[in-house]
């Protein structure tokens, strides 16, 4: 199977949107879509799409971030979001999308990448460990109505 890797275009906006449903599908599609230009334009972001036989497959977010729990370096890469199409989980397109990132980051002087999940996203997590990341902490959140 031959996995390709490219940054986002405009054209891709709709097979973007698709895979951020698969990640959040509660979520409205304005809400889903209102960060998209800033994505594409600014130099702080990153969206890459993974391909399989010139097929959409997967897609990847990261933004720098001047800080991330468990980290010692700034800037520090951040996967902000990350999706791959049932079906190819588990060959090789996480791990293109990663390097795509990765290859990325350096670019852009970082030494560290840090990501999060849910702590119910067992597949995230393990998805995560398989890529290389340690996991470093865990939180919970809290709310009062008042």
């Amino acid at each position: 199977m031959d996995i390709t890797t490219r940054r986002a275009v405009y054209e891709d906006k709709l097979n973007w949107l698709d895979m951020r449903k698969g990640i959040w599908p509660e979520a409205p599609e304005d809400y889903l879509t209102s960060d998209w230009e800033e994505l594409l334009s600014s130099e702080r972001d990153a969206v890459f799409i993974a391909f399989v036989d010139g097929q959409p497959v997967g897609m990847i977010e990261a933004f720098l971030r001047e800080f991330a729990e468990g980290c010692e370096s700034s800037p520090v890469a951040y996967i902000e979001s990350w999706f791959v199409c049932d079906g190819l989980r588990g060959k090789g397109v996480s791990q293109a999308l990663v390097q795509a990132v990765e290859d990325w980051a350096r670019a852009h002087g970082c030494v560290e990448m840090a990501s999060d999940t849910w702590l119910d996203n067992v597949g995230g997590i393990r998805a995560h460990l398989k890529m290389g990341f340690d996991e470093v902490e865990r939180l919970v959140h809290f709310v009062k109505r008042l």
